[in-house]
């Protein structure tokens, strides 16, 4: 099926009676209850279950083994190939199962707040709730710019289409396929709304370094000054609340692009994380909960339709969808100048790496490609005592490229804008999880802050003899005896053994990168281990 095939298809089914036009959020809220896709909260949101899947589906997510892109993919467990016959015949079959259903729902926007690189989306709904999703996630048309809008990218989502692994040539049930030449993401099977999401931020990370543009999996956010901050940070790590602060406006808090003009959010709302949420610890969160936000799996009161944020019931990963725009502290547009300091979070149960840390851009450009934080015990099935995980630019999971190519670009933008560094452990400290403690919250906030007002520049530090890493020797609000993990343990021996022990792991992982550079091996990995 040629590419021009493809857009007759679509806009047949476009041009079908049942097809509902950017439909605003009060009529996609009535819609979601009128179809009783979900309930309205005490506070006005939709809450919504998604059934069997509660999370991504990373063994049923393809990339459609095309022509003018074969050679530049890194194909292997995260970019599976799927031949055009494949994509064609389920494309095919979904458009026509769509066609069938009363109403489907359309959603024309952008990813990427800077005019100059946005990329014009559209999203063709199943639910009325999945469209409400994309309208609060992504980044809303004015009246003039939809006129003109034309998608260069669509994305296609019927959660109740199930794919017959054997006839359609997938894996199981479910799908969720890209492809490049068509401009198409076809997603069935899961009701998950969290893959919309990562499908685009996974094209603007195929599209965006083809631009020299270095797109990334962090939060960002801009003080008074003018001075840009980058948050990188596996889950748990604490990339959303240290980079919530009250002195600077928050550029965006999972996705952005950093191009030669300075930073830029990719998308146009929040998908946050919702276990154990409070007003007390996250008070920006909880009340951007608001009419037209979206509940994930998060249970409520039957009577007063109260959120139980503590009840985990459903699964760990309830999310809340909402605009940036619920926060108050801001940037609109989500365009901000070039990172000043740029943080790495790691949540080491180990107990072994520094609290805060400066990096060279050789060790930034190695524990970027390390992306490397701890699952603790109990968080998985068989899983006794604290692990190593390492995930890839810290978005293992998004990147079509190889991961070489996102580190070389970080490289070069750090040199091009003297950009600061630093490695933040907000895991334990004293001895590995279970023996030590977290690290202190307080103390924690006060080392970023540091870093962000310079005071660290030309402070006095200290070389690990293991990992290499720049220890500062006094931090303004913080115990001196903290800095230093060694001195930490009662047990000097326990610590070496454990630090050699997660050196080790480094070196291990990063034998994958075999286009990496010599020189990047050498001077940003551990020294032992």
């Amino acid at each position: 099926m040629s590419t021009v095939n493809v857009q007759i298809e679509l806009n047949e089914l476009l041009a079908g009676g049942n097809a509902q036009l950017q439909l605003s959020v009060p009529q996609l809220v009535e819609k979601v209850l009128m179809r009783q896709e979900g309930n309205l909260t005490a506070t006005g949101a939709v809450s919504v279950s998604t059934g069997k899947y509660t999370g991504r589906s990373p063994k049923d997510k393809f990339i459609v083994n095309e022509t003018s892109i074969t050679d530049k993919i890194d194909w292997g467990s995260v970019n599976q190939p799927i031949s055009e016959a494949v994509f064609n015949n389920l494309y095919t079959k979904v458009l026509e199962y769509l066609k069938e259903k009363e109403e489907i729902f359309v959603f024309k926007g952008f990813a990427g707040a800077d005019h100059k690189y946005r990329l014009p989306i559209q999203v063709v709904n199943e639910f009325a709730w999945h469209n409400l999703f994309a309208h609060q996630l992504f980044i809303r048309p004015s009246a003039e710019e939809l006129k003109t809008h034309e998608a260069a990218f669509t994305i296609v989502s019927a959660p109740t289409f199930k794919a017959d692994p054997i006839l359609d040539g997938t894996n199981s049930e479910t799908f969720i396929i890209v492809s490049f030449e068509k401009r198409i993401v076809l997603i069935g099977g899961t009701e998950y709304a969290g893959e919309m999401k990562k499908s685009i931020f996974s094209i603007m990370n195929y599209l965006l370094p083809e631009q020299g543009i270095l797109s990334m999996h962090c939060s960002a956010n801009v003080g008074e000054e003018g001075d840009v901050a980058l948050f990188f940070g596996l889950s748990g790590t604490g990339k959303t609340t240290l980079s919530a602060d009250p002195n600077r406006k928050l550029i965006g808090d999972d996705e952005h692009g950093w191009s030669d003009h300075g930073v830029f959010n990719i998308e146009g709302g929040c998908y946050a994380k919702c276990v154990d949420l409070s007003r007390e610890k996250e008070p920006q969160i909880f009340d951007a909960i608001t009419f037209g936000s979206v509940l994930e799996n998060v249970v409520l009161d039957e009577n007063t339709r109260v959120p139980d944020y503590k009840n985990t019931s459903l699964t760990e990963n309830t999310r809340a969808a909402y605009p940036i725009s619920a926060i108050d502290n801001i940037v609109l547009p989500s365009v901000a100048g070039h990172p000043n300091t740029i943080i790495f979070l790691t949540a080491d149960a180990f107990g072994v790496l520094p609290p805060i840390s400066r990096l060279t851009k050789e060790q930034a450009m190695y524990h970027f490609l390390s992306g490397f934080t701890s699952k603790l015990a109990g968080t998985e099935r068989g899983i006794t005592s604290p692990q190593a995980t390492f995930s890839t630019c810290f978005g293992s999971p998004f990147l079509p490229l190889n991961a070489s190519r996102y580190a070389e670009m970080l490289g070069e933008k750090i040199d091009a804008h003297n950009a600061k560094v630093f490695l933040v452990n907000t895991g334990w400290t004293g001895g590995e999880y279970g023996v030590g403690r977290r690290m202190n919250l307080s103390h924690t906030r006060a080392m970023v802050q540091a870093a962000l007002n310079g005071e660290l520049d030309n402070v006095e530090t200290v070389k690990d003899e293991i990992f290499g890493l720049e220890i500062p020797l006094h931090v303004p609000g913080v115990p001196d005896e903290v800095l230093m993990p060694e001195r930490t343990w009662a047990d000097k021996e326990a610590y070496r053994a454990k630090a050699l022990d997660l050196a080790g792991q480094f070196k291990q992982n990063f034998t994958k990168f075999a286009a990496v550079s010599e020189e990047t091996v050498k001077l940003g990995g551990p020294l032992q281990g």
